[in-house]
């Protein structure tokens, strides 16, 4: 591995805080209903997705159980929805442990989206989902007439 385990965590983690100070920045009407065009979906959508996306596959690589569902289907709070990043961050900090390199070098075929890839590659396409919904959040802010987090602060 180039880096350690802790060290991969680290940059899953500080994107993650970024992607929180991008939802703090939204008023909580925009959050839930502003999207540009169709069929772009209001941010707080796409966040619902990230966390969904996250714990289906930390669970599954950490445990061995894959299911991916819609586990907080109904948020309708800005509120509610931080708390559901911080759900997911329990969850993590509480399967880590349970994740190995070898089990990160294991190559699966992905049980939600097809195709064959390793753990770490499955975990480094969820943070580039990430990253990518958040540059929509930063794009949607600006139209909104609010300046977004800076993207280096971690």
């Amino acid at each position: 591995m180039v880096m350690t385990m802790e060290q991969f965590r680290e940059i899953l983690d500080g994107n993650r805080r970024l992607t929180i100070r991008t939802l703090e920045a939204f008023p909580e009407d925009k959050l839930f209903t502003f999207s540009p065009v169709e069929p772009l979906r209001p941010f707080s959508k796409m966040i619902l997705e990230i966390l969904d996306i996250e714990r289906a596959y930390i669970r599954g690589i950490a445990l061995n159980e894959w299911e991916y569902s819609p586990s907080f289907d109904g948020i309708s709070t800005k509120e509610n929805l931080l708390k559901g990043c911080h759900e997911i961050k329990e969850n993590v900090q509480k399967w880590w442990p349970k994740i190995t390199e070898e089990r990160l070098d294991t190559v699966e075929k992905d049980p939600f989206f097809g195709g064959e890839m390793s753990h770490f590659e499955r975990l480094h396409n969820a943070l580039e989902n990430e990253i990518h919904h958040r540059g929509q959040g930063f794009i949607y802010l600006r139209l909104l007439g609010i300046e977004p987090p800076a993207f280096w602060e971690r």
